[in-house]
């Protein structure tokens, strides 16, 4: 019992990391156009991630994506040791590129933290030639890295051309302060995607840890005999959803200053009606992935929605010396997590 409360307590503690690590992503342009300072940004995107919480449970009526990642790996090889180094791992990662202003993703590395540490502990294949890995659930989730950048990137090219025809007769002054205030719809929109994307994965991981305990410990009937574990998870443990939006939340009001001037003016300058159109495809890129169940990066998405609205004006406005380096960060970040987690599954198993 004492490492599954470790184990929640370092989850929302993730949680609240990833929070202030992809704050930056809805509220980077809505700073960088002076629609709101700072803080209000953060206290802005903070209400709308805590606001996903009522709509994912009384409107949507499910939690897809909590139960994506908590199946994302075997549930035979699922330990509260291995859910442990993989969250040790993605926290590590996480406070690594925050600190170098790096705009990785949360979702990502908590996903390669969770197969590594799998992996240390039962090796590439399971016995009777069963999978370690989840592999229906998984390779959708690593096709979106580069997916959903690129959905986000096409929506936005193609949103920014049709706003520019449709206010091509407005004064640009007047077009100016009424996109400005269309930026906060746009950005609250980007906010719910993150908060309702983002704190179901903290749910998925919170989720494997309980049902293991009550299936290797408990035995309880209801999870034994249940063809969905996880919605016995979420009606018995109706708190977890809640702390995880609440956690989310309260993080992203830390704010996460590097990263959200990378996300801001390092990529590509924006105005507020670019601002609009990004967080418009950023959020229209979330809720699609949410409809399917697949946990996408949200910074992946307004990375790529970013640069759709500066290929707009021209392919030269986008720095892709910076978008390239964030490349490479994307794609070694379930790599790098893995190998972390399973090097603390080493460790922690000699004891």
């Amino acid at each position: 019992m004492t490492l599954l409360i470790i184990i929640i307590v370092l989850a929302l503690i993730f949680d609240y990391i990833n929070g202030f690590h992809d704050a930056a992503n809805s509220i980077a342009t809505i700073v960088a156009t002076k629609v709101l300072t700072p803080f209000q940004a953060v206290l802005w995107a903070a209400f709308f991630n805590f606001l996903a919480y009522f709509i994912s449970k009384y409107w949507i009526g499910e939690f897809k994506i909590g139960n994506t990642i908590a199946k994302s790996v075997n549930e035979n090889f699922i330990t509260l040791e291995v859910i442990f180094a993989g969250l040790i791992a993605a926290i590590t990662w996480n406070l690594l590129t925050w600190k170098l202003g790096i705009p990785s993703s949360s979702s990502h590395t908590l996903l390669g933290g969770f197969m590594g540490a799998a992996l240390a502990h039962a090796g590439a294949l399971a016995k009777d030639g069963v999978d370690v890995i989840n592999y229906v659930k998984v390779i959708p989730t690593i096709a979106f890295i580069f997916l959903a950048p690129l959905l986000g990137m096409i929506i936005a090219y193609f949103l920014t051309i049709l706003i520019m025809n449709i206010c091509r007769k407005v004064r640009p002054a007047k077009a100016e302060k009424w996109f400005k205030r269309m930026q906060l719809v746009s950005s609250a929109l980007f906010s719910l995607g993150h908060g309702a994307n983002d704190a179901q994965k903290v749910m998925g991981i919170i989720g494997a840890a309980v049902i293991y305990y009550h299936l290797k410990i408990d035995f309880d009937p209801n999870y034994v005999n249940a063809e969905d574990t996880f919605k016995y998870f979420v009606s018995d443990y109706a708190w977890v959803p809640f702390v995880s939006f609440l956690a989310i939340g309260l993080g992203t009001m830390s704010g996460g200053w590097k990263i959200v001037k990378t996300m801001g003016s390092k990529i590509t300058k924006v105005n507020a009606l670019e601002g609009v159109s990004a967080e418009t495809a950023g959020a229209m890129t979330l809720y699609i992935s949410e409809h399917f169940g697949i946990p996408v990066s949200t910074t992946h998405t307004i990375t790529g929605s970013i640069i759709g609205v500066g290929v707009t004006k021209r392919v030269s406005a986008v720095r892709w010396g910076v978008t390239i380096s964030l490349l490479w960060a994307w794609i070694l970040t379930i790599p790098v997590s893995a190998l972390i987690a399973a090097l603390v599954y080493y460790v922690i198993s000699v004891f």
